[in-house]
């Protein structure tokens, strides 16, 4: 009997987008060889399955391939969930999709360029340094967030679902830029939350260091 490939997935230890995907990975129980890539030389073998380029990119042992960190949630979510993120107590999967397209529609590039205001020279108030303007607006949507968690301990209810894993990475990145700047901030269930699961046990699963991948060599079984 003809034994299927382990799906490949093309990630980057740092990326938030690469964090989402393997955070539904290694919770759904799936594995996957894992191939690391210098952001800087780009194996040829990413390049072919997916011209855009960037990571996740996951190959599946039927080759299909997944270039968004959603769809890959899903597709490791959809076949195996013991920690039920797409069944959360309160609301459903597509108000937690909802929730995640509203951070990367709208807090995502406020915190682009409140994290690398050199890259965004002229657009706004402030490019001489972090942008006061772009972190303010991007607090907004966090406000938000710490709102949601005052009477439940997770932004969909009683337990970590979807919507916490995928929108977490994005937050740890901002609180990073300032950390005390974060910290004193009026948010103490958002800065609970974010606590919490950094400190978890799947977030160090996640978040081992590899080295790159080198072409014609096997990448590194996820999770280890």
């Amino acid at each position: 009997m003809m034994v299927q490939p382990l799906p490949i997935l093309y990630s980057f230890r740092r990326c938030p987008y690469a964090m989402r995907a393997r955070l539904a990975i290694a919770a759904s129980g799936l594995s996957c060889e894992l191939r690391e890539v210098a952001l800087r030389d780009k194996p040829r073998a990413l390049l072919e399955v997916s011209p855009k380029a960037t990571v996740p990119v996951l190959v599946t042992g039927n080759h299909q391939v997944l270039e968004q960190s959603l769809d890959i949630m899903l597709w490791a979510l959809e076949q195996n969930d013991p920690q039920k993120w797409l069944s959360p107590t309160q609301q459903d999967v597509a108000a937690m999709l909802a929730l995640i397209a509203d951070c990367d529609d709208r807090f995502k590039p406020q915190l682009d360029r409140y994290k690398y205001p050199q890259r965004y020279a002229g657009e706004g108030p402030d490019n001489a340094g972090r942008s006061d303007a772009y972190r303010d607006a991007a607090a907004v949507w966090l406000c938000d967030l710490d709102s949601r968690l005052d009477q439940q301990p997770f932004l969909f209810g009683a337990h970590a679902a979807l919507a916490d894993m995928a929108i977490a990475p994005f937050v740890r990145q901002f609180a990073r830029v300032d950390a005390d700047w974060f910290e004193a901030q009026p948010w103490p269930r958002l800065q609970a939350w974010l606590r919490a699961w950094l400190d978890s046990e799947l977030f160090g699963r996640v978040m081992g260091k590899f080295p790159a991948w080198i072409p014609g060599t096997v990448g590194v079984r996820f999770p280890v």
